[in-house]
């Protein structure tokens, strides 16, 4: 028994994690939706990595300001990194719009059939930036509003910066704290492949490959302009920005994306980049724990292109000719509603009411439009939210770089087996 645990434990993380995502595919696919029985253990992975959220994100991030020693840096960083956040989500708009204009997915799809499916109003982009700033903090904590404990978690270690040396217990406290969960996610992360397994075995049992049938044109667009969001964003930012080879950053994230892929949440994934940031990557915790959680929350990089692709096609469904200012208009709401958005799975589809609503599609049109897609969603989610993920560890890395806060040797050194 110990034998065949040291050999297990003894594979490559990402390896066995692919390997029980293959698996959970293969089971799903032939036993259908009677897999559903084995989905307490996706349920239970999913519990473990959300209970790590909150405390990870706080604990690190009050740690990591507390390392940077100078307050300034705080702002450099953060600047830094909320500019190329902005421009990896602009480039993902532009893919999105360009591919579901040549593709043209909604052209000769019938809505008919559909099952109107009404969304709730979009928040206001002033309640959004308001939230930021929590009434009780503790009442951020007990809800996981991540942009609120993020902001509380930076005044805190700017606090224990400027107090000077009268701070230095509770930032000593706060960095044995961080390495405790920091711990305790590799333990979690462990139980990743049973997990994987499960979650990966529900969704192709009861969804199924069958279910791309009738969104194919949807679906190739959404999965080519997510590989070009990577490919032509993400990994020539790292080339030309950070002028580090592309080779070790892809081999470095591929944990995280098959956590990504198989909880369909950035949120969720969070402990998972953190891990791969500082052991992969040579990403320090001053800077990873600053732009990660940070991204995880106002980066959305697949999202945006899956809610402009998803905008066009509505439009060529329902013949609704736009013009190029209409385009810049998608873009422009498709930019402003994707910050803030919750960071689980599906959350996109709730962006949508706004976005329409700037091509005039009516409220009935809107939910006929969610009814069609959203029995294909989670297929497309997890596709998208590996793009998520993949755009925070990009830009972390970058700005990594830029602040002379990455061990380039452990970079090039990412897992090579």
């Amino acid at each position: 028994m110990s034998k065949a645990l040291s050999f297990w434990v003894g594979i490559v993380l990402w390896k066995r994690i692919l390997l029980a995502l293959l698996l959970g595919a293969a089971l799903g696919g032939v036993v259908g939706e009677s897999i559903e029985g084995i989905a307490w253990v996706g349920d239970l992975f999913i519990r473990l990595i959300k209970m790590l959220i909150v405390p990870l994100v706080f604990v690190t991030l009050v740690s990591g300001v507390v390392s940077m020693h100078d307050p300034r840096r705080l702002g450099s960083i953060g600047g830094r990194a909320i500019l190329l956040y902005l421009v990896t989500t602009l480039a993902a708009i532009m893919i999105g719009l360009v591919l579901a204009v040549i593709v043209e997915p909604g052209t000769g799809i019938d809505l008919r059939g559909a099952t109107p499916i009404e969304l709730q109003a979009p928040i206001a982009l002033k309640d959004r930036l308001l939230a930021i700033v929590p009434v009780n903090p503790f009442a951020a904590f007990a809800q996981a509003d991540l942009l609120a404990i993020i902001f509380f978690a930076l005044l805190t270690g700017t606090g224990l910066l400027l107090i000077g040396d009268r701070g230095t217990p509770l930032a000593d406290a706060f960095q044995s704290g961080s390495d405790l969960m920091l711990k305790i996610t590799g333990l979690v992360m462990e139980f990743a492949p049973f997990g994987v397994f499960a979650l990966i075995a529900v969704v192709m049992g009861t969804n199924g490959p069958k279910t791309f049938v009738y969104l194919f044109f949807l679906a190739l667009v959404v999965v080519l302009g997510c590989f070009l969001q990577i490919v032509l964003t993400q990994a020539v930012l790292v080339k030309l920005l950070a002028r580090l080879p592309v080779l070790p950053f892809l081999r470095g994230v591929r944990e995280a994306q098959l956590v990504a892929f198989s909880t369909s949440s950035s949120s969720a994934t969070l402990p998972a980049s953190l891990s791969v940031a500082e052991h992969n990557l040579g990403i320090q915790p001053a800077v990873a724990s600053s732009v990660l959680p940070l991204g995880a929350t106002i980066n959305m990089d697949g999202t945006a292109l899956y809610v402009c692709v998803v905008t066009i096609f509505a439009a060529q469904a329902f013949g609704i000719p736009l013009e190029l200012s209409d385009y810049l208009l998608i873009g422009l709401t498709t930019t402003l509603v994707s910050v803030g958005t919750a960071s689980v799975p599906s959350a996109s589809l709730f962006l949508l009411a706004a976005v329409l609503d700037t091509i005039g599609m009516s409220p009935e049109q809107t939910a006929l439009v969610v009814g069609f897609i959203l029995p294909f969603d989670r297929i497309l989610d997890m596709t998208r939210t590996v793009v998520n993920i993949t755009g925070d560890l990009s830009v972390a890395t970058v700005v990594a770089k830029w602040e002379k806060d990455i061990d380039e040797d452990l970079y090039k050194a990412a897992p090579t087996e």
